[in-house]
């Protein structure tokens, strides 16, 4: 590192680790503010070796200054960040607004309703991450309601329920309690019935397409007066199954002439012949729509508040027109706009991934080039990485971007300061040893703490290097590099050996610091990443950790420790997280 970029990075390191200590109130942190200055300046990533020991001075420096001083030392370099801590202070400690008329319920009761038809992706956790805030917020409660009422469109995955709920539990949340709606049929039949009683619903048994040209036209169907006893019995036969798909549903009466055609006489029941896939359920023909059984639910369950997307509007106001029947009072409704995900090529839909899943192309709901909530938990990536990113991203009615940097940047909090480091090379080279140097090399386990102790390797006669740390064939017997954790070497004629040189070499400059590997005895490692797997050498403890250590690979990143495998050509299989 020259002497122009090491003021450049002092110069950076002072400004975040200001930020860190002014905005938390309290020292700053080397792992806190590595992730920021890298994020910032991309160009000191290929300095990652040096730039902790330039950071680390930095920060000891910062951390000797009083919390006034911090301040206004913050105010000479960055008056603007200054300004916005300073915004953040006066705002509500929370990144989600308080719940509308929250006061006026003597609990806050809301529910996660998923559709049990696969694991969750990304975007699912969103509401589980609010309405889980919410209920700690307000010492509320909410439940987990499984909407299964469609056993053909969107049909249910009986590993989904189990899956779902290790999911939530992933997010940090466990449920007040859990109900699937399939379990639930004759409640929904009893108020149709109730509904039929008022006048508030007909059956009706016209096609599809001639109920649309009659509702888009603002004319009544010639059902719509049925008396209540005709209209009973043919209901009844739907919930005998003697109707076949298409034959016949059960309407709410509405308003046909509703400027909104979508509201006119919606369809509240519909017989579908497809077997749901649960044997509880496998005998019903008669299934509820999902307006019709989520509004039910709602006002039994006791929902106070409910959070929906934006594209639901309209559900809304459909339920309103039982609600109003009944004489119920509706929930509060929070619309929110799309969650739009950046760097994955893989659509975020639950029926895409089961797709590519079925072809071959994905190994799993796990794959890491999968948008799930599993690849992300296989990855190490905490489930409160998650939840922070998605509460930060608000409840507004506009689609919303979420960058997966900003949940790897939460992890990297969570998790630097405690994970121990380690060396891979991909697909390196070997390169041999001259020139009589140590036979054992002990790099720290952690830069930060040093009472961890270090990681003793075995050298031998030969080490790797990536390709890209080897100096060109006319450079050598010039270059010298600093291995990690070992010493200083230079390149003759394809060898390196060894120069006995001390730490200041680097600190001057012009000698570069990489990672290795012994030749002999380091762990093949198979790193299972969003691009793809990467295939390289490990050194060799990393054979001794156990499955779901995570680790930080030097110059590559953090991963999860995934499983080793048995036998002579074996390899340790791990996933990449972030940098």
């Amino acid at each position: 590192m020259n002497d122009e970029l090491r003021e450049r990075v002092e110069r950076e390191a002072e400004k975040h680790a200001l930020l860190n200590a002014v905005k938390h109130e309290s020292d700053a942190a080397v792992g806190a503010v590595m992730g920021p200055l890298m994020g910032d300046n991309p160009d000191f990533r290929e300095h990652s070796d040096a730039v902790p020991g330039v950071v680390g001075g930095v920060v000891s420096r910062v951390n000797d200054l009083d919390y006034e001083e911090k301040r206004a030392r913050l105010e000479d370099l960055a008056p603007e960040e200054l300004a916005e801590i300073e915004a953040e202070e006066e705002e509500d400690e929370h990144d989600l607004p308080d719940l509308p008329n929250a006061d006026e319920y003597d609990e806050i009761r809301m529910r996660c309703a998923p559709n049990p038809n696969g694991p969750w992706h990304v975007g699912h956790a969103r509401m589980p991450a609010v309405i889980g805030t919410y209920r700690e917020r307000y010492d509320g409660w909410f439940c987990v309601r499984f909407d299964d009422t469609d056993p053909e469109t969107k049909r249910p995955d009986l590993e989904a329920y189990d899956a779902i709920l290790d999911d939530l539990d992933y997010l940090g949340f466990e449920p007040d309690a859990t109900y699937k709606a399939s379990d639930r049929l004759e409640t929904y039949y009893d108020h149709a019935r109730d509904l039929i009683e008022m006048g508030g619903a007909y059956t009706c048994s016209c096609s599809g397409e001639a109920f649309s040209d009659l509702k888009n036209s603002g004319e009544p169907c010639p059902h719509r007066d049925k008396d209540v006893e005709t209209v009973t019995e043919e209901f009844e036969a739907m919930i005998a199954g003697e109707y076949s798909s298409g034959e016949m549903v059960l309407r709410v009466k509405t308003d046909i002439e509703h400027k909104n055609p979508a509201l006119r006489d919606w369809v509240a029941f519909r017989m579908i012949d497809t077997p749901h896939p649960r044997e509880e359920a496998s005998e019903y023909r008669c299934w509820p729509m999902l307006d019709f059984q989520s509004g039910v639910d709602d006002h039994l369950i006791g929902i106070t508040h409910i959070i929906r997307g934006i594209d639901l509007q309209d559900s809304a106001k459909r339920q309103q027109f039982v609600y109003d029947y009944f004489d119920w009072d509706y929930p509060e409704v929070i619309h929110w706009g799309h969650v739009q995900l950046d760097d994955y090529d893989v659509k975020m839909s639950t029926s895409t991934i089961s797709e590519l899943i079925d072809e071959g192309q994905l190994d799993g709901w796990d794959d890491p080039r999968a948008p799930t909530l599993g690849s992300l938990r296989r990855r190490g990536i905490r489930g409160e990485a998650i939840v922070e990113a998605m509460t930060g991203l608000g409840t507004s009615t506009t689609d919303v971007d979420l960058a997966m940097s900003s949940i790897y940047a939460n992890n990297r909090d969570l998790i630097d300061e405690e994970t121990d480091r380690r060396f891979f090379v991909r697909d390196g080279n070997q390169v041999p040893l001259a020139g009589d140097p140590p036979a054992e090399a002990s790099p720290p386990l952690h830069p930060n703490h040093e009472d961890r102790g270090v990681r003793e390797i075995p050298v031998g006669d030969a080490v790797m290097l990536e390709v890209g740390d080897i100096p060109d064939a006319d450079e050598n017997g010039e270059q010298r590099i600093w291995l990690k954790g070992f010493g200083c070497f230079r390149f003759d004629d394809g060898v390196l050996r060894y120069t006995a040189d001390d730490i200041d070499v680097v600190r001057e400059g012009g000698v570069d610091v990489v990672h290795w590997v012994p030749a002999d005895g380091s762990v093949p490692v198979r790193m299972r990443t969003m691009d793809g797997d990467v295939t390289g050498y490990a050194e060799p403890g990393v054979g001794d950790l156990a499955a779901d250590d995570m680790v930080q690979f030097e110059r590559v990143g953090f991963a999860r420790i995934d499983r080793h495998g048995d036998g002579e050509d074996a390899e340790t299989v791990a996933y990449y997280a972030h940098p």
